[in-house]
């Protein structure tokens, strides 16, 4: 798989969860996570939605560039991410929160997936900036 088409889907789950936690809120977190919706969770959930939203739009427009630093600070960031979202879910199964395995064992592994892409794209784009900056 490219960068490009691993960028691309990643941009796609990204926007996809973002639009629905946008749009449907009270669906995610009743239907999905099997939790209470209260006011504020709805206003965090519409928030992490906008969030994703703008994730996906990043990686989209970005999902073409050439290695650069710019491209090394994205996968960076995205990895930081991924790698901080990896326990939140199980944290909030284990906490009650959430309320069965299904409300946290898909998102855990599509963190763990996409960590695990933009780790592999950041270690391939290092070596390639270091092989460009060594004397010819």
């Amino acid at each position: 798989m490219t960068r490009k088409l691993f960028l691309t889907l990643a941009a796609v789950v990204a926007a996809l969860v973002g639009a629905l936690t946008l749009i449907a809120p009270a669906f995610l977190l009743t239907t999905l996570k099997g939790a209470a919706p209260n006011p504020a969770a709805l206003v965090m959930a519409r928030t992490t939605g906008l969030l994703l939203l703008t994730v996906a739009f990043m990686a989209f427009l970005v999902r073409g560039h050439a290695d650069s630093p710019t491209m090394e600070a994205v996968l960076t960031a995205n990895l930081a991410l991924q790698l901080g979202l990896i326990p939140m879910d199980p944290m909030a199964y284990m906490s009650g929160a959430f309320t069965t395995i299904g409300s946290f064992a898909p998102n855990t592994v599509i963190h763990l997936l996409l960590a695990i892409g933009f780790a592999y794209y950041l270690v391939k784009l290092r070596k390639a900036l270091a092989a460009s900056r060594r004397p010819q």
